[in-house]
């Protein structure tokens, strides 16, 4: 005895969904879990600029670890993306060389901090910037400085960066390939 066709209706309704259901289903739960992903735990973000040269490079596409700084406090060397104090809708990206409390400046191409020279590893050998400071960072703050220290607009030129700025912490260059790695 065939089935009348509306009883498949009504089970299709009852029981299974349909394959375009499912589709629809399976992207939504996909953009929100992106979304929630990107709003809380990891961000791409792109390098327009050379002012971080040589650690990242213009076009180097980069994951910002955005959940980081919640469990602990940022350290000198860290690579941070935070929101550019004069402009807070414009993202930047610049090392965290000195913290809240401490003085910062330059002599002879070397960083001070407290009166006692810092080593840089990551800078270039031999890279000489012009001397500055000492300059005291307020609490809650951080002096924020581009690896390529001559051609770089930061904290010796707009101030140390407010903690609630901070987006996160850069830790991977993902593209182009042949640049794949942790950021140090």
């Amino acid at each position: 005895m065939p089935v009348p066709l509306s009883y498949g209706v009504i089970m299709l309704a009852e029981g299974k969904k349909s394959v375009v259901g499912e589709f629809f289903e399976s992207i939504i739960i996909a953009v929100v879990l992106a979304t929630l992903i990107r709003l809380f735990l990891f961000q791409p973000f792109f390098i327009p600029s050379g002012s971080m040269e040589p650690t990242l490079r213009p076009g180097d596409r980069i994951i910002v670890n955005k959940i980081i700084y919640r469990l602990t406090e940022p350290r000198r060397g860290d690579v941070l993306v935070f929101r550019y104090p004069l402009d807070p809708q414009k993202d930047y990206i610049k090392r965290v060389v000195g913290l809240g409390g401490e003085t910062v400046g330059a002599r002879n191409g070397e960083l001070i901090i407290n009166n006692q020279v810092v080593p840089e590893p990551y800078l270039p050998a031999g890279l000489a910037f012009n001397d500055f400071g000492p300059i005291q960072v307020p609490g809650e703050s951080f002096f924020m400085m581009g690896d390529n220290r001559n051609n770089s607009q930061d904290s010796r030129v707009w101030g140390p960066v407010p903690a609630n700025h901070v987006v996160g912490k850069a830790v991977l260059i993902f593209w182009p390939l042949n640049r794949i790695g942790l950021i140090r």
